[in-house]
């Protein structure tokens, strides 16, 4: 029985050209067992919709949909589902010459089934016939919808993941500044004393000041006076020193209220959680002197620093994360060191990368324990004496930089930590 027979409609069969030696029935013929083999529902339909041919998964998905019509009531596209293709389709294929979507289908067998829909206009007046093939790609599609869900799991988790790190990474700086809180306090309080005890010293010579100013017309009598008692010279003399003690004093108070004030400053500066990760040409120089200023009452008794600079360009860099690992490299150096050490920091520029190294000449780090050390929470400190974050959330700052941080180290002779970071981050 012939395909259109079999579902009531009149319709031609396939057109085919003719091979030497095969008639066209039997072209037609194997045509028309190919369409019968495919997968997918295949119809031709003309401009109105109306069914011209279909193989069999079409009238199989036609029965599915409507199982209890005959076939004199499927010969109409929209008999077999009125949403299965939309006029606007039709409108865009006759426009474009083709058009494709995802069409929810469901009948007494068929239940909430996902079928991608193709039409293309056959022609090259692109108004009739219209091939249409329809895919069931419901199984596809449950695959990328669980895909989005879980897609959308992960970022979920990412984000959580995340903030648990800057929270970490900032509890980390908080630990940082605990620690060093009394050198610091230390720092600070030194030049606020001798501030206080120069402005003490002060009072004398500037009441006498005073006094002279409300008596002017006395100021000859009092020289006449202690000139009496004193000779000029000496009275110069005197004059001349209270004059350099009050500026020595001066000079003193005003460099130990800018000591109070870069530490008060390196200090806001190193503390700030950076939530909104702010990139900045940075100058990595000034991140460690001031990180050095920071950690100074560490440093200073155990350990002289040597600086060798070299010449560097700004670097592409969140500034304050790099003082972060500055400051635990700088630290742990001053740990390993017992008494008259060395701490050097040395930085070159070699093509598209800048490279800081910060070394000791320390206890070193045993070999077992070399290559857990950017291990989160991994320590070779004593209990109390370090979180075991620091190198952990150092490796990660440098990794964001898409740079690198090695290191080498000797027991009994030192480590030595490198900095590897580019000058401008990737695009």
């Amino acid at each position: 029985m012939k395909l259109h027979q079999q579902i009531g409609v009149d319709m031609p069969d396939p057109v085919a050209v003719t091979a030497p030696g095969m008639d066209s029935a039997a072209v037609s013929e194997y045509l028309t067992q190919y369409m019968n083999a495919a997968q997918d529902a295949l119809l031709l339909l003309d401009d109105a919709g109306c069914i011209q041919y279909c193989n069999l998964q079409a009238r199989l998905l036609a029965h599915s949909l409507n199982p209890d019509k005959n076939q004199d009531e499927l010969l109409h596209l929209r008999d077999w589902q009125p949403g299965l293709l939309s006029d606007s389709a039709m409108h865009t294929c006759r426009e474009s010459g083709s058009w494709i979507g995802a069409v929810r289908i469901a009948g007494a067998v068929l239940r909430n089934r996902i079928a991608q829909v193709h039409l293309v206009a056959l022609g090259p007046q692109r108004t009739q016939p219209f091939a249409m093939c329809i895919r069931d790609i419901t199984l596809e599609y449950a695959r990328e919808q669980e895909l989005h869900e879980r897609n959308a799991e992960l970022e979920i988790a990412y984000t959580k993941l995340k903030s648990a790190q800057e929270m970490a990474f900032h509890t980390e700086k908080l630990a940082s500044i605990g620690q060093l809180a009394a050198g610091v306090a230390h720092e600070i309080n030194n030049p606020i004393a001798y501030v206080k005890s120069n402005l003490n010293m002060l009072r004398l010579p500037l009441a006498q000041l005073l006094r002279q100013a409300r008596i002017p017309e006395c100021e000859d009598d009092l020289r006449q006076a202690v000139s009496d008692e004193l000779n000029e010279d000496a009275m110069n003399a005197c004059d001349e020193a209270l004059a350099i003690d009050v500026r020595d004093l001066i000079t003193e108070s005003l460099e130990g209220v800018d000591r109070v004030c870069r530490i008060v400053s390196d200090l806001k500066d190193f503390s700030h959680q950076d939530q909104a990760e702010n990139w900045t040409m940075a100058d990595v120089h000034a991140g460690l002197d001031s990180t050095l200023n920071i950690v100074w009452n560490e440093i200073k008794y155990k350990a002289h620093v040597v600086k060798s600079y070299g010449d560097l360009p700004l670097i592409e860099c969140i500034p304050s994360q790099l003082n972060q690992v500055f400051m635990n490299l700088l630290v742990n150096a001053s740990q390993a060191i017992d008494n008259n050490g060395i701490i050097t920091i040395t930085s070159e520029c070699s093509g598209d990368q800048v490279s800081i190294s910060i070394g000791d000449n320390g206890k070193g780090i045993p070999a077992e324990a070399l290559p857990r050390i950017f291990d989160p929470f991994f320590t070779t400190k004593d209990v109390g004496h370090g979180t075991g974050l620091g190198l952990a959330i150092s490796y990660g700052v440098i990794a964001k930089h898409h740079g690198v941080i090695e290191v080498t180290s000797v027991p009994g002779e030192g480590t030595l930590f490198m900095l590897k970071l580019p000058i401008a981050q990737p695009r």
